[in-house]
């Protein structure tokens, strides 16, 4: 079970959305890639955040590190999916202030729950999710398509957004609190704290327009005509048929 994309691209170019995903990938490529081991693990430690001793500019310059290849896709990826159209919404200024202060209060909260903890905390998936919450306030029965691997056949649905984002809310809070410290690698109280902070960051704009009058007139989607794709499962190659 993997969402890949929504149906409902942005009215306008998503300047900020499309910076940060440039951004992460330039950090990656030209300051993490070339490093070997050693000299990756002083890199982590010396611009990843801490919990042991962390520093205030720790908390934005871990924001832009991953740790492999397939953390850098899967974050970037979730950010194209939800960011444009919450940055449709929000304006590109305030849009990056939210998703900067979301990505903040993500990092501190894997801090407290993980005091003296000497590994550091790299990635922008706190500052993601923080956009997945704002996305599901405003949005929450915008169309998402999962696709799911049933034995070796793919196959799309269209899922609604609450769905997905509450499904993926239940496992962070779930494996959290299986395990709250180390977290196996994943900060998944970053991930809580970063989802209730883009809600309750979302809730100032929500309420201006309305509340539950924004979700009638939008039906809880973007307001603007969905896209539309083709299934998977679909072939162009032509059906031959069979002489008797």
């Amino acid at each position: 079970m993997f969402p890949f994309r929504d149906h409902n691209p942005s009215r306008t170019t998503p300047w900020v959305t499309l910076g940060l995903i440039v951004a992460n990938i330039a950090v990656y490529l030209l300051m993490t890639l070339p490093l070997n081991d050693l000299q990756l693990i002083a890199f982590y430690q010396e611009y990843g955040l801490t919990p042991a001793r962390p520093e205030a500019s720790d908390y934005l310059t871990a924001m832009f590190l991953h740790g492999g290849v397939m953390h850098l896709a899967g974050n970037m990826l979730f950010l194209w999916i939800y960011g444009d159209n919450l940055e449709d919404e929000m304006g590109h200024l305030p849009f990056l202030g939210f998703y900067l202060a979301t990505g903040v209060v993500a990092s501190f909260l894997h801090v407290t729950t993980s005091p003296g903890s000497p590994v550091p905390l790299v990635g922008a998936s706190g500052a993601i999710a923080g956009v997945m919450g704002g996305y599901l306030l405003l949005f929450p029965k915008a169309k998402i398509d999962v696709l799911f691997i049933i034995v070796i056949i793919p196959k799309i649905w269209p899922i609604p957004a609450w769905i997905v984002l509450a499904i993926w809310f239940a496992l962070q809070l779930v494996n959290g609190a299986a395990s709250p410290a180390a977290g196996g690698g994943v900060a998944y109280w970053a991930h809580v704290g970063g989802f209730l902070a883009g809600v309750i960051g979302t809730l100032p704009w929500f309420l201006k327009e309305g509340a539950a009058r924004w979700w009638q007139r939008t039906d809880g989607h973007p307001p603007h005509p969905d896209a539309h794709y083709g299934q998977l499962s679909n072939t162009s190659i032509p059906t031959v048929r069979r002489r008797k």
